[in-house]
């Protein structure tokens, strides 16, 4: 009897046991959705990811801001600096640009002479405020603009970070001259009638702004800004070129990252010779035209003002009136500008270091 008990109970044990799976009938296995099975450890991890790349962006566009107000504020000194330095000269080559006299050098000390008897010392540097009103957000929005067509054409040609190579070079000058020519033009405009006037016709800045709105109309501020936008285009594009190509061979050939500063000031100082040089004859014209109603001579387009300064002046004399004196301030001013500007993105980049 306890036998026959046994045999049925170890019977039901074997029936009650789980079936055994057979090989290749196994059930498919689900894979484990994103942010389930495994999320614990995904969850996390995504979670650091997302925080670095927030992180990241954020300091990305910190640096890239502080890299324009560093470079604003460079070109704004750098501007500053170097039209002060030779704003005397600078007067004196407009009132020749503006004139029929034949220009010499010995003319050219003459003017400063008796300007400095008959209106004293400082009247050298009469228009000098309406040129820092224009020359600092000129300078300031021409480097930083400069510095911001170089990364952006770096990154389009592949050369991020590294110098670019001519054309890109040759073009990021040139697209920043015409932005900055373009934003300031107006002041350029009033910086011209202040240094050819007496001061008894314009007593300051806003005294000009307000003659002309209310004398000639407000279409007068921007009159001459298409020779000033063609003079300028090879003017800073051929600037910044030969300044940023001197220094690439220099950094080649001597093994020295950076040059010493009176070796920027000499290779500013060949930039300015070529820059001013090529774009001379516009920067007379345009002269012309903005002092037109002022110094006497009708208002006109750019083909009659370049007809009427040939036919009465000639070609040589007439276009390139002023020239030498040009290339005796123009290099120093150009090589103090870009001298002034390089140190200073030195200097504001070890104090934010």
């Amino acid at each position: 009897m306890g036998a026959v008990r046994t045999q049925q109970s170890c019977g039901l044990i074997k029936r009650q046991r789980a079936p055994e799976k057979v090989k290749g009938t196994e059930s498919p296995t689900v894979p484990s959705r994103p942010g389930m099975g495994n999320g614990v450890k995904e969850g996390p991890v995504r979670l650091r990811e997302d925080a670095e790349a927030v992180l990241s962006s954020s300091v990305s566009s910190k640096r890239d801001h502080r890299q324009v107000l560093s470079s604003l504020l460079s070109g704004a000194l750098a501007g500053a600096l170097a039209k002060t330095a030779v704003a005397p000269l600078d007067r004196t080559k407009i009132i020749f640009q503006v004139s029929s006299k034949r220009f010499s050098a010995k003319e050219a000390f003459r003017v400063l002479y008796y300007t400095y008897l008959n209106e004293g010392f400082l009247s050298l540097w009469r228009g000098n405020s309406a040129t820092m009103v224009r020359v600092v957000p000129y300078a300031a929005i021409q480097f930083s603009a400069h510095e911001e067509y170089k990364r952006i054409l770096g990154r389009y040609y592949g050369f991020r970070g590294e110098a670019l190579p001519p054309w890109p070079r040759l073009f990021a000058g040139a697209l920043a001259g015409t932005t900055a020519a373009s934003l300031t033009y107006p002041l350029d405009l009033v910086r011209a009638r202040m240094a050819v006037t007496p001061k008894e016709m314009y007593s300051n800045i806003f005294h000009v702004f307000i003659r002309i709105s209310r004398e000639e109309g407000l279409k007068t501020l921007y009159h001459g800004f298409t020779p000033t936008v063609l003079g300028v285009i090879p003017y800073a594009g051929l600037s910044f070129f030969t300044y940023e190509t001197l220094k690439s061979l220099h950094r080649e050939y001597s093994g020295r990252r950076q040059p010493y500063p009176f070796e920027r000031m000499i290779f500013g100082a060949c930039a300015g010779l070529i820059g001013q040089s090529a774009s001379y004859p516009l920067d007379v014209v345009r002269r012309r035209m903005q002092t037109a109603g002022v110094t006497g001579y009708p208002r006109a387009s750019i083909a009659c003002t370049l007809r009427t300064i040939v036919r009465e002046e000639g070609a040589v004399r007439g276009l390139y009136k002023g020239l030498s004196m040009n290339w005796l301030k123009g290099p120093i001013a150009v090589g103090i500008s870009f001298t002034t500007f390089d140190l200073m993105q030195i200097l504001l980049r070890h104090l934010q270091s």
